[in-house]
């Protein structure tokens, strides 16, 4: 029998140390000794989460593209073909299309409604956690902007408090945003507004001119922007 292998990870991390993937293909390479199958081709998605589109997830697109009637499509844990089960149920489904069947070590392979049920299982625990760390990251996420602790990038108009942890008022920042509501309440277009700040050398954050396409997105949220 011939086999494809397929490996995958999430995270930049992974990807940069090839560690899950080496795990991942070391092990598949050896179940495939084991069972004296013929590996005809290794694909991966590195840096892929398990819930991306399809059109994301080329490696796995090309290695079902090369599967012919019988073959296998040989990955380590179900999860590495998806943490969704309706995107696992249409990988499924493309696979049968080929004649060819998922093969994975820690699933059941058995033609049976016991082994389609035990997949089943396994599928929903692996989409159960991915929604558990998303609701952990969320609450985790709100409960820092209630203590008023930054959050991944420092809006404009504001900067880190000396303690590193909470986020201050910038001066200079906010005199901006006031030109920037001001002209803004006079009617100006973005082109105009930009204008105005540049050539009055108000400029941005990385002391680089103004653009309407900058001021869009600091307009969207103007108000919260504004210190009291």
């Amino acid at each position: 029998m011939t086999t494809i292998i397929y490996t995958r990870v999430s995270t930049q991390e992974q990807t940069e140390s090839g560690a899950g993937l080496n795990a991942q293909i070391d092990a598949c390479r050896a179940y495939a000794r084991a069972q004296c199958w013929v590996v005809t081709g290794e694909y991966q998605d590195a840096g892929i989460s398990g819930t991306a589109d399809l059109e994301k997830r080329t490696g796995l697109m090309t290695a079902i593209g090369e599967l012919g009637k019988g073959d296998v499509l040989l990955v380590a844990k179900r999860d590495r073909i998806g943490r969704d089960v309706m995107l696992v149920k249409t990988i499924e489904r493309m696979v049968a299309k080929r004649k060819a069947s998922i093969h994975a070590l820690n699933g059941s392979n058995e033609a049976t409604p016991e082994g389609a049920l035990m997949n089943t299982l396994i599928d929903g625990f692996a989409a159960y956690e991915v929604a558990v760390i998303r609701a952990r990251t969320k609450a985790a996420l709100q409960a820092k902007k209630a203590r008023g602790e930054r959050m991944g990038k420092i809006p404009f108009g504001f900067q880190a408090d000396d303690d590193g942890v909470h986020i201050i008022p910038c001066a200079i920042e906010q005199s901006a945003l006031r030109m920037i509501s001001e002209l803004k309440t006079a009617g100006y277009s973005l082109q105009r507004i930009a204008n105005t700040l540049n050539s009055q050398g108000v400029f941005n954050r990385q002391g680089n001119p103004w653009n309407p396409v900058l001021l869009h997105s600091i307009c969207k949220d103007l108000s919260q922007r504004l210190a009291a």
